[in-house]
């Protein structure tokens, strides 16, 4: 139990760690997730392009849409962007650089989907097998403009009668698997090359910059936990006193389920001290006002003269 105590602490106070590793597994899930679907493309003229590009394009905009709900910084970037001035500047920097995080994760799963299905072929011959050009293949260039349509449209399904043994078949599905792969190859490619030049390139930069950038963002993180850490505390202590304060009538009852009353005064200095003094509903929410309006400067030279 400790162990899994230590480790929990341990991904909570290393948020990138978290990202990073939600970032794999949803990555190794949308690999895992393409592999295991029945794709059946409906071959049908009108229905081919819809269903191939959907099946390209519809899962990583999900993944996307999941990587940033599953990514803490998104929630924190969004707070940071809308809040009011109040006695704290905003850096725009800083909201840069949390964007740029967030993007990287984020897209990473996505691209891995993509890349996989172009790989695969089966998206862009359902898709685009009825835009080729019927000239180019000897069974197709003397049928009807609309047998060629359907002809083309069901070149995806090698199971069909017609189709079963069509050498054109073979040769238009073969000419768009080539295409899908090359450019599958190509998108990786490109991927790598951005990463590897921006890895390189990084230095090249204002590097005392980034530092801020990553130090401020890093520490508004950190304080939007210790915040919350803080207010789960103070509203704890909070709801303790008013319970007993509820149960006051009833001590013989309260003694028997362990809220002992004697403790309430043997602790009640310490807990007014976490309390802060701050005792009711109203001061509470004034709190809560002040904190999103008007964000304490960042300076503890005051704090520690006093």
């Amino acid at each position: 139990m400790d162990r899994f105590r230590m480790i929990f602490q341990y991904f909570q106070s290393n948020s990138e760690s978290v990202m990073n590793g939600i970032c794999g597994l949803l990555t190794l899930a949308s690999i895992k997730m393409y592999t295991s679907i029945d794709f059946s493309c409906p071959c049908l003229p009108q229905y081919n392009m819809a269903y191939g590009l959907g099946i390209m394009f519809v899962p990583p905009i999900a993944l996307f849409l999941c990587g940033l709900i599953l990514n803490r910084q998104s929630l924190v970037m969004l707070e940071e962007w809308s809040r009011p001035q109040g006695c704290r500047k905003k850096d725009p920097a800083v909201i840069r650089y949390l964007c740029s995080s967030i993007m990287q994760r984020a897209m990473v799963a996505p691209a891995a989907w993509i890349i996989v299905t172009l790989l695969d072929g089966k998206c862009l011959i359902c898709a685009f097998s009825g835009s080729m050009d019927p000239e180019k293949f000897v069974d197709f260039a003397s049928a009807s403009p609309v047998q060629v349509q359907q002809l083309l449209a069901k070149v995806p399904c090698k199971d069909e009668e017609l189709m079963r043994n069509n050498t054109s078949r073979k040769a238009v599905s073969r000419y768009l698997r080539c295409w899908s792969q090359a450019l599958g190859w190509s998108i990786l490619l490109i991927l790598i090359i951005a990463a590897f030049l921006a890895r390189w390139l990084r230095p090249c930069f204002n590097q005392a910059a980034l530092l801020q950038a990553r130090h401020w963002s890093n520490y508004i993180d950190i304080e939007q936990k210790i915040f919350e850490e803080t207010c789960c505390e103070h509203s704890r202590l909070f709801a303790h006193k008013c319970i007993l304060h509820f149960f006051e009538s009833m001590r013989q009852e309260v003694k028997l389920h362990s809220f002992s009353l004697s403790r309430e005064g043997e602790g009640s200095e310490g807990d007014q001290a976490l309390l802060r003094g701050i005792t009711d509903q109203d001061q509470v929410n004034k709190l809560l006002k002040m904190w999103y309006y008007e964000k304490p400067p960042l300076d503890v030279s005051k704090a520690t003269q006093r």
